[in-house]
């Protein structure tokens, strides 16, 4: 009965939508309010995977991804180990490292965008001036397709550090020291300390860090937006970009539900393989 509200809650705001969703998928909708929907079965579904956008959008988001992801989880896991040597004397350091948390994306993708700007952005100026770089303009950041991706990608990276040091650093709280002490004294070094012990007794820590950052990595949308809109070229558009262009832009919300089911299946794939791959419920080791 305690949890009857919130279920009603989670009921009428996110499953009634989503089946709503998923429903609109197999239907021809006009944009138009009123205007007569035709059930189009996976006509919809046949379009969007023969859609060469689509194509594209899924690759660079799963790029995106990647990119974001692994240097969050390299970055956040070498400053959570950091700290925990620190032990107290990383309260202040902590403390301001979890800063950028407090920035809304949109914030964080206009001030990167400024920072990453060509022609007279801090960052390749700072370049410039340290000998780096031969003139102030010769990385365009936002406007080079080949790095755009990338580029877009440093916001979201310097934001959400944050949160995977967060969890890590509580997950290496619970590790016992007395099974750390016990391999020093059996000689081990630390890096051998670190891939036999501390990340395996990290691995539902890690899971659950790596699920939660994928899925909000992957629907990327409003740093994206504020910094390039997709482009130049298209080359910074993702699924996330291209779902709400199908539903806004070109009109056609079925089309739009079809992009989106495909994309809640797989982020529900994903999330499964890394519960079984990475977290192991039941394993011994």
């Amino acid at each position: 009965m305690l949890l009857a509200p919130a279920a009603l809650f989670l009921a009428a705001f996110v499953l009634w939508p989503l089946v709503r969703f998923v429903y609109d998928s197999f239907f021809e909708i006009s944009p138009f309010a009123g205007a007569p929907r035709t059930f189009v079965g996976f006509a919809n579904y046949a379009t969007a995977f023969a859609s060469e956008a689509f194509q594209s959008a899924s690759v660079r988001t799963v790029v995106y991804t990647v990119i974001v992801v692994t240097a969050e989880f390299v970055l956040g896991l070498a400053v959570a180990l950091l700290f925990t040597a620190l032990g107290r004397r990383s309260t202040f350091f902590r403390t301001m490292f979890m800063y950028p948390l407090m920035i809304a994306p949109v914030v964080a993708g206009l001030l990167w965008r400024f920072l990453l700007i060509d022609n007279f952005g801090i960052v390749n100026q700072l370049l410039f001036e340290a000998g780096i770089l031969s003139s102030p303009d010769q990385i365009q950041w936002l406007s080079d397709p080949d790095i755009a991706l990338f580029s877009v990608a440093i916001p979201d990276i310097w934001l959400t550090t944050s949160f995977i040091t967060l969890v890590l650093f509580a997950g290496l709280q619970n590790i016992p020291g007395d099974v750390i002490e016990a391999a020093r004294i059996d000689g081990a070094r630390y890096p051998r300390i670190l891939f036999s012990i501390i990340i395996p007794l990290l691995r539902p820590v890690i899971a659950v860090a790596l699920i939660v950052r994928g899925i909000d990595a992957a629907r990327a949308f409003d740093i994206i937006l504020i910094q390039t809109d997709g482009g130049p070229q298209g080359s910074t558009t993702t699924l996330s970009l291209l779902i709400y262009r199908t539903m806004t832009r070109f009109g056609d919300p079925g089309l739009a539900s079809a992009m989106g089911t495909v994309y809640l299946i797989v982020m529900l794939a994903v999330a499964i393989s890394a519960i079984l791959l990475i977290w192991r419920p039941g394993s011994a080791r």
